[in-house]
């Protein structure tokens, strides 16, 4: 073996490789990986049109491995969902020599291989998960870590923030912790941590991460136990990933990254937000009520370095668009509502939507009981389920600016606290829940 690694390039056919039975993966890119051989560390890399930002981020990963893993056999996956703008090209043709000359005093002791596949196109979901799960079970990879391209901001010691739990601890998952602005993230910190936390009774501050580990036993069996069809193709397979994960009763771990950077969204992404969180996280309450049914109250996960942290830098946050949009949709929404909604519920969002702008009174209790009763209505069905996903979006909105307004003035310590509140309240309403659950009335 060279003192100096190489960096192996390929890239399989653009969709006309005979699938194999098995595995749905093309006989070209089986026979990459079969040429690769087994490999400690592997790294899944899902892609779409990310010509912009993948580069930093593969430079990232492989200065990673070869600070602390310069002896480990390894391979980065590039699961691409039909880039044109020549992203998989971009993925491959990153020379680890390129950074071994940039840093003259590391050198890895093992080839980091590099190939690039296509699953499906569009917007990376379970196709991607799918191709890369595949890959690290041919590859009898002992961990695994998922990349977003769109991360930017990645330093090299996410590498093993994320693998080492996995490769020398025997952790299953571990999930990242940021440290945020106080606004930002608010889909996940006033509805996705406390909900996930209530049902499962784990204090998993990201359930839906773009960044995260696990080993190779639990993508072996998230392989196997899994349905492929259409719902391979949905959106929100890093969520669906964490849950069957909670479910299966595996050891989860949280570790520190530090800054997560703020992505500047439309209000129109809102949808398409939920449907990547919530559309998982109530389909998921399906199979496990067995297990979430039984859950009382919640416990701390191990976590290496801070379990959150905020931010308070300037931030603009449009107050009056987020209570125009929350006013305008209780009002058009009404006839759904009324489908979805108990009585009192939807006659309490109507009192605030004729409330003035200095009065933000979207309770933690009454956005709970929201919340658990637009999960019993996906339950029961009693719409189309995408339309309750889609009429979430103006209360989300509502909720929004009520915790923007109240927190305004808020430091770290009280912004923790009111979520920390929040989660209780959750817990405390979950016989809701239940009594909801159990009833179409």
């Amino acid at each position: 073996m060279s003192d100096v690694s190489t960096q192996e390039r390929a890239t399989a056919p653009r969709g006309d490789g005979k699938a194999t039975e098995e595995s749905l993966l093309t006989d070209d890119f089986v026979r990459q990986l079969i040429s690769v051989g087994e490999v400690d560390l592997l790294v899944g890399l899902p892609t779409h049109n990310n010509s912009k930002t993948v580069g930093p981020v593969v430079n990232a990963i492989q200065d990673g491995i070869l600070r602390w893993f310069p002896r480990e056999r390894a391979a980065i996956i590039n699961a691409d969902s039909g880039s044109r703008d020549g992203t998989p090209r971009l993925v491959v043709d990153a020379s680890i020599d390129d950074m071994q000359r940039r840093s003259w005093n590391r050198q890895a002791l093992r080839t980091l291989h590099s190939i690039s596949t296509q699953c499906g196109n569009g917007v990376p979901g379970g196709a991607a998960l799918q191709t890369i799960l595949a890959a690290a079970e041919l590859l009898r990879a002992k961990a695994c870590v998922m990349v977003s391209p769109e991360s930017v901001n990645m330093a090299p010691e996410w590498v093993p923030a994320l693998l080492r739990p996995i490769y020398a601890e025997n952790f299953d998952l571990v999930l990242p912790t940021y440290a945020r602005h106080k606004f930002d993230g608010l889909l996940i910190t006033n509805l996705l941590y406390p909900m996930t936390r209530a049902l499962y009774g784990l204090k998993i501050r990201e359930p839906y991460a773009t960044e995260f580990a696990f080993s190779g036993r639990l993508a072996s069996q998230f392989l196997a136990q899994n349905s492929w069809g259409e719902e391979a193709a949905a959106p929100g397979f890093e969520l669906r990933f964490t849950l069957a994960a909670i479910a299966a009763g595996y050891r989860i771990s949280q570790s520190f990254l530090g800054t997560k950077s703020h992505v500047e969204r439309h209000a129109s992404d809102l949808v398409p937000a939920l449907r990547r969180t919530i559309s998982p996280l109530f389909s998921s309450m399906e199979s496990t009520f067995p297990l979430w049914s039984a859950k009382t109250g919640s416990q701390s996960v191990p976590t290496a370095g801070d379990e959150q942290r905020v931010t308070l830098e300037l931030l603009r946050v449009n107050r009056k668009r987020l209570r125009e949009m929350f006013c305008t949709g209780v009002a058009e929404l009404h006839s759904v509502f009324e489908s979805i909604l108990s009585p009192t519920t939807l006659a309490q969002l109507q009192v605030i939507t004729r409330q003035s702008e200095t009065e933000p009174h979207y309770s933690d209790e009454l956005w709970v009981r929201t919340l658990y009763e637009f999960a019993a209505a996906y339950h029961h069905a009693v719409i189309s389920r995408d339309h309750i996903i889609q009429a979430l979006a103006p209360l989300v909105r509502g909720r929004a600016f009520t915790f923007v307004s109240e927190n305004r003035n808020s430091g770290e310590s009280d912004v923790e606290s009111h979520i920390e509140a929040l989660c209780l309240e959750f817990e405390r309403l979950k016989p809701y829940l239940l009594q909801k659950w159990s009833s179409r009335e």
